[in-house]
């Protein structure tokens, strides 16, 4: 393993490289078919900025998610986007880092009100194929000079480059928080009211649905008194839906940071995908997943996390549906293959980045 210490040493080993490399962060995710050897971000770690006043903070790369989160607690304040830690899902140790967050673009399941991790995201640095250390983007919300890279390496999972710093616009701290349970929904009938509920003035943060419990949850959040007036004005919304109840701040936390985690799948046995659509596709794709699956439904169902038996073919049980799925655990290829306009695409863009395909061969095509 390679773990340079600072930039210009990263730089260094990758203009100087024979072969290709497998970039890892705090190595908490697996690998998919990433091929070379490991070349390490954990060593740039650290803060470089924080000012609570502007709203902003900039790390390096290597920097624990954690280190971060208790920064920002400090002042309260946090990430808007709810990154995801999958330590127990996937079985794996090591510290989720930021650049980790950044490289996968994790987003939770505020992502539906507060957006993706590359929408909280205003600058990056990073050194590319050649060994040439790459900054765009800056501190602040207005810099919006040159072409947007920023948003391009978010969700890359390192194939365009290795990424050093990262500059994030943060939001204040949330007072309270309470969640409405809603009982015994099938997926139809628990979309339709997730979408109800997301369409209404209550700023709903999470929608989300645990089908083996038969929970249907809508999640609010911010000062005591909104959140006590918001819900009134939710459950008189979807009161048509049945027996309802509320999970209290505590209760509601521990939900949803299971949510966020897929810790319900954590013990199953199976392959584990994680399935992207259009929310009203929901009740269809669920439908045509085997029947034995272990399903639940984020992002008001745009969101699928399914555990199916071992060699279970889910992309062609998908069928025409639009959309895409990643096998986060099992033996199909992990990215959903692209069509071949935008696998042209793609293929030219790694080109121009890594033009001697050093960077994680092979896991995106």
């Amino acid at each position: 393993m390679m773990n340079p210490d600072s930039e210009q040493a990263l730089a260094e080993i990758v203009a100087s490289a024979k072969s290709p490399f497998r970039i890892q962060g705090g190595g908490t995710r697996l690998h998919g078919a990433a091929q070379g050897n490991v070349l390490s971000t954990a060593g740039l770690s650290g803060i470089k900025l924080y000012e609570p006043g502007s709203l902003t903070l900039v790390a390096q790369a290597g920097t624990p998610v954690s280190e971060i989160q208790k920064t920002l607690a400090k002042e309260n304040q946090r990430l808007p986007f709810e990154p995801r830690d999958y330590r127990k899902l996937l079985g794996t140790s090591g510290e989720p880092t930021i650049g980790g967050v950044v490289a996968t673009n994790s987003s939770g399941p505020r992502r539906i009100q507060a957006g993706a991790c590359r929408d909280s995201l205003i600058g990056v640095r990073y050194v590319d194929g050649q060994g040439e250390v790459i900054k765009n983007g800056g501190r602040v919300m207005k810099n919006v000079t040159g072409y947007d890279l920023v948003k391009l390496m978010a969700g890359a999972y390192g194939t365009l480059g290795v990424m050093t710093e990262v500059s994030f616009k943060v939001l204040p701290g949330i007072e309270t928080t309470k969640t409405l349970l809603l009982h015994g929904l099938d997926v139809t009938r628990a979309v339709q009211a997730m979408s109800i509920g997301l369409g209404s003035p209550f700023e709903v943060s999470g929608a989300a649905q645990n089908i083996k419990q038969g929970l249907t949850a809508l999640r609010l959040e911010g000062f005591a008194s909104s959140v006590t007036y918001r819900m009134k004005g939710l459950r008189d919304l979807l009161k048509e839906f049945g027996e309802m109840e509320e999970l209290e701040a505590g209760a509601s936390d521990e939900f949803w940071a299971d949510v966020c985690d897929a810790t319900q799948f954590a013990q199953d046995n199976g392959d584990l995908w994680r399935i992207s659509v259009k929310p009203s596709d929901a009740a269809e794709v669920v439908a045509r997943l085997p029947s034995d699956a272990d399903v639940s439904l984020d992002w008001g169902g745009g969101l699928i996390w399914a555990v199916v038996p071992e060699g279970a073919d889910v992309r062609s049980a998908l069928g025409d549906v639009a959309g895409h799925a990643t096998c986060l655990r099992g033996d199909a290829e992990m990215f959903h293959p692209e069509p071949a306009a935008l696998a042209a695409l793609s293929e030219g863009l790694r080109r121009q980045f890594d033009p001697r395909g050093i960077f994680n061969t092979g896991m995106m095509g």
